[in-house]
């Protein structure tokens, strides 16, 4: 049956046009800093490339094309001296700013030894890189937020975990307008969700309960969760930062969750989380390592759960949706900017657009579903349901 037939029919057919050729305008992160500054070349695939970060005898991190424009060795398997990077077939020496600064064996370098050299920001423990398509530096005014308990001692090191997904990384953004998808893939129970786009950032604000049914209970001498309040806001394409409390009984925990990703190529993307705890005197130093540790395995977990869906689902342009799922086209025409010139970005696609969720009905639905597991639970006499 073609396309046509199906709507002839009244059934609604999934369109799915070819991925982007292009890479989002932005910055993205390539994971924690410290990784790249034990003085050795490292090997980062990223928009459709293979990039070398090394730092250099200055401190500061630098990514440049991997493949030396001599004859195309590979720079990544090479040598970090002094601030440069040197090739391992010929020894051309190439600085963080992506000229060649010495060639041991030659009188004078030629003029146009340049290779590609990308813009980097080493900001509260993370290396970012600025990706333009069109060659453009960043804007003033597009930044990534200081994260304030990064850098402070009463809060907990980054603990951070990345994985491979075999995806388009847009599929990742419809995350931030689908409610429904938090109750049945990571079977949590929102109550309250809001979304807000302006300019560069897209943020969603969820209040949510504990799943009783999902979660076994707490062990004994510990305070049981009750729920969670979440401000996460995209900073353009690719990271996002959630100011998330988990509410326990007697306490709440603070934390900073960051998700990430940069592509690998149209079909892959390196998706990251990060989480920090704020230290406080019921969990003590140690415990809120402990918690942090905890609340990262338990962020995978998650993730993990959200690849499996992509890796099995279809792309689809023109989503079929109910009044409970958000606005999905309105997110979408707020992430093409990143995936146009800056001169084609409209304004519909920055101009501030405000969304709140009614509720209502999905509270009822998934309370009712609750008790319904809960019961089973009770006459299978206990367990998870």
């Amino acid at each position: 049956m073609t396309a046509a037939e199906t709507e002839r029919d009244g059934v609604r057919a999934i369109e799915a046009g070819a991925v982007p050729a292009r890479f989002a305008r932005g910055w993205h992160c390539l994971g924690l800093s410290e990784r790249f500054k034990d003085g050795r070349p490292h090997t980062v695939d990223a928009f459709g490339a293979k990039l070398v970060v090394f730092r250099s005898g200055d401190g500061r991190l630098n990514v440049l094309d991997a493949y030396c424009r001599h004859m195309g060795g590979d720079l990544s398997r090479g040598t970090v001296k002094g601030d440069e990077i040197a090739c391992p077939f010929h020894d051309w020496r190439w600085g963080g700013d992506g000229r060649c600064k010495k060639i041991p064996y030659a009188r004078r370098v030629p003029l146009r030894a340049r290779t590609s050299a990308w813009t980097t920001m080493d900001q509260d423990g993370m290396l970012f890189v600025w990706n333009d398509p069109e060659g453009n530096p960043p804007p003033p005014g597009v930044t990534i937020p200081r994260i304030e308990g990064a850098t402070r001692d009463d809060w907990t090191d980054w603990v951070w975990h990345e994985t491979l997904v075999a995806a388009n990384c847009r599929e990742v953004m419809d995350n931030v307008v689908d409610m429904a998808h938090f109750f049945y893939v990571h079977y949590s129970f929102p109550t309250y969700f809001k979304n807000v786009f302006e300019g560069h950032v897209a943020t969603q604000i969820m209040k949510g309960l504990s799943r009783p049914d999902a979660r076994p209970p707490a062990k004994e001498g510990r305070p049981g969760m009750l729920g969670n309040t979440s401000v996460a806001a995209y900073h353009g394409p690719s990271f996002m930062i959630d100011d998330l409390t988990y509410h326990y009984e007697g306490m709440d925990i603070d934390c900073v969750l960051i998700n990430c990703h940069y592509p690998v190529d149209a079909d892959s993307f390196v998706l990251q989380s990060g989480i920090i705890v704020q230290r406080n005197e019921r969990l003590g130093s140690a415990g809120a390592d402990e918690m942090a540790v905890r609340l990262g395995a338990f962020i995978l977990k998650g993730f993990e759960q959200d690849v499996e869906i992509w890796k099995n689902k279809a792309r689809v342009d023109n989503p079929l949706l109910c009044e409970e799922d958000g606005p999905v086209y309105q997110l979408r025409r707020w992430y093409e900017q990143f995936y146009v010139d800056a001169a084609d970005v409209a304004p519909e696609m920055v101009e501030r657009f405000e969304f709140e969720l009614d509720t209502t009905r999905p509270v009822e639905a998934w309370r009712k579903e609750v008790e319904e597991n809960l019961a089973r639970r009770a006459a299978a006499g206990g367990g998870t349901a």
